[in-house]
């Protein structure tokens, strides 16, 4: 379902998800999966932060706390939604996104309208992710072998449905 991208210079690994995935499980869930996406998209961009020399966030276990016991006095749960929206659109200008997202915008759809908030979030993420790729493109293991050839165009065929012959 996810494909794993090698995050900037360092050891970590991001994850291209499927955005409608994300929103999929989150409902088929009852949320569950959201708190667990919440978790490794803020510890992702965490990562990409400190392979950069950046400030992409330090702790995804506080943004977690923030969103889930914090959502019992709302503003916890709001600053966690803007910080990592925010995080969003730094990760796009990081990774040299040409038109990054907005993090306003981003936020918004996560408060208003939470499945076309997750779709959008995700599918921000993962240009970003795309773009800080080595060569722009993400990189699977093993893609560094050459392709297998192609077949070779079919012969045609005579009356009989045998091929024809070859003439030297």
């Amino acid at each position: 379902m996810a494909e794993e991208i090698a995050i900037a210079d360092g050891g970590a690994r991001a994850k291209l998800r499927n955005p409608l995935g994300v929103v999929g499980l989150s409902l088929i869930t009852l949320g569950v999966y959201y708190f667990f996406w919440w978790y490794f998209i803020n510890r992702e961009m965490r990562d990409l932060g400190r392979a950069r020399g950046t400030d992409l966030g330090q702790n995804p276990g506080n943004s977690v706390l923030a969103v889930t016991l914090g959502a019992l006095i709302v503003v916890p749960a709001i600053v966690s939604m803007w910080r990592t929206s925010d995080r969003i659109q730094r990760t796009q200008e990081v990774a040299g996104v040409e038109r990054g997202a907005s993090g306003p915008i981003i936020f918004i759809l996560l408060l208003l309208i939470g499945p076309v908030g997750l779709w959008y979030a995700q599918s921000e993420l993962n240009k970003g992710w795309t773009a800080q790729a080595p060569g722009g493109q993400p990189r699977l293991p093993g893609s560094e072998q050459a392709a297998p050839a192609p077949p070779p165009p079919p012969q045609p065929e005579d009356s009989t449905g045998n091929p024809p012959e070859r003439q030297a």
